[in-house]
């Protein structure tokens, strides 16, 4: 009965936390290039810690960026995991500046041990996300009065990537751990040019790009910790992500309109497996001292080169390299003094572009964090929150600078709820 009214409690709040906010978290003109912007999967504690994962093995929380972490979970406990984000961007170009506000649902999971040594995860993260709505104004000619006959493009793009994944951790010596996640990869992403002009005698031009993707994704990882000391120890991690030739459709499809509005010329061209994920690799490492002071760092690298866009490699991809830094510091676990059973964090990370822009990377991200874990009262529950600082620095002429805050805020309940009692 008291597992059963957490469940409704849980799912309660996830209905609530589903409704109230939408997946919109980028005006980024950068999502009009390959998937758009790919997302952080790292959990609540990881985007105060600069979103190191690899080497993160603790049993209180779930850290899906190295699978092998799972099988750190206890025999009795059961997490769920929620987070959302809300971000407010500043886009600047020049002198002209405008800002965006975006919130978004970042992921849902559930964790618990399915027998000794082996842990068990399932949930939904987004993979990439795609939100922009831009136009251009450009002469092309003059009529007979010398009057400008412009030419008004406007580009749309909405959508993205979506995972919903499982995932197991096993512990098959004292100090070593392997894991996996399975993910079920899918989703649709639209990009729309319409070019209209101020003659009445123009013709005007539409072109819908349809990208749907259907198809598996999967996520290897291994942990091994070695103790330094009693009190002192070390975990390292490596991951690796499977590159595979994507189930996918591209449908292009064009028309063109006489001022009248009926249509002259309507086509549709449809290219099968057109796209592909890149294989990715990634290393890191956590000191641990006293269960109090956690130091890590995180390299990933991403072969983005070497994956399909519209069926060519290489044109619109850039190799994706990750450098992230973070650390946690709790002063008492066990103390009567709530301040000093606060986790504290700090993070950052440096980042290129995955894609390309007339042949040229298009910017470098740099981004700096802090946050708090925060113990709800008389559980082992932990509400995280985190305030992040990203900077996106173009490296293509023409293109937008961005300077973004995010909050980004996550809660993970942490139950017994396979200790058995005597009375219910």
């Amino acid at each position: 009965m008291k597992n059963c009214k957490k469940l409704i409690g849980i799912l309660t709040v996830l209905s609530i936390t589903l409704t109230a906010v939408g997946q919109t978290s980028t005006n980024s003109p950068y999502t009009r290039y390959g998937f758009g912007q790919l997302e952080n999967q790292g959990f609540g504690f990881s985007k105060g810690m600069g979103g190191i994962g690899y080497g993160m093995r603790n049993g209180s929380q779930i850290n899906i960026l190295n699978p092998a972490s799972y099988s750190a979970v206890d025999s009795l406990t059961m997490l769920f995991d929620l987070g959302i984000s809300l971000q407010n961007t500043n886009f600047k170009e020049g002198s002209t500046q405008t800002n965006a506000k975006n919130s978004s649902l970042d992921y849902i999971a559930m964790q618990f041990r399915l027998r000794k040594d082996l842990g068990f995860t399932i949930g939904f993260v987004p993979f990439s996300t795609v939100g922009y709505n831009l136009s251009s104004t450009k002469e092309i000619d003059k009529d007979v009065d010398g009057n400008s006959i412009n030419a008004i493009s406007t580009y749309n793009g909405t959508g993205g990537l979506h995972q919903v994944f499982v995932g197991v951790g096993y512990k098959f010596m004292k100090n070593l751990s392997v894991g996996a996640n399975l993910s079920y990869l899918y989703g649709d992403i639209d990009h729309t040019i319409s070019t209209t002009f101020n003659s009445t005698s123009a013709y005007t031009s539409a072109i819908l790009n349809n990208i749907s993707v259907n198809d598996y994704k999967l996520d290897l990882g291994l942990q091994y910790s070695y103790n330094l000391s009693k009190e002192e120890r070390v975990n390292l991690g490596l991951t690796y992500s499977y590159g595979h030739n994507l189930n996918s459709t591209l449908d292009v499809h064009k028309q063109v309109y006489a001022s009248s509005s009926s249509a002259i010329s309507d086509s549709l061209v449809t290219t099968k497996n057109a796209f592909s994920l890149p294989s990715t690799f990634g290393a890191g490492f956590t000191y641990v001292k006293d269960n109090k002071l956690t130091i890590g760092a995180d390299y990933t690298f991403q072969k983005w080169s070497s994956a399909k866009y519209n069926g060519t490699s290489g044109s619109y991809y850039s190799d994706l390299s990750r450098i992230s830094l973070g650390a946690e510091y709790i002063p008492s676990m066990y103390s009567r003094n709530y301040l000093n059973r606060i986790k504290y964090r700090i993070g950052a990370y440096m980042s290129n572009s995955y894609t390309k822009v007339n042949g040229n990377d298009a910017a470098k991200e740099c981004s700096v964090s802090a946050g708090f874990g925060l113990p709800i009262f008389r559980s082992k529950s932990m509400l995280n929150i985190s305030g992040q600082y990203i900077k996106v620095s173009p490296k293509v002429k023409g293109m937008l600078e961005e300077n973004s805050l995010r909050v980004n805020v996550g809660i993970t309940f942490n139950e017994d709820w396979f200790r058995k009692y005597k009375v219910d």
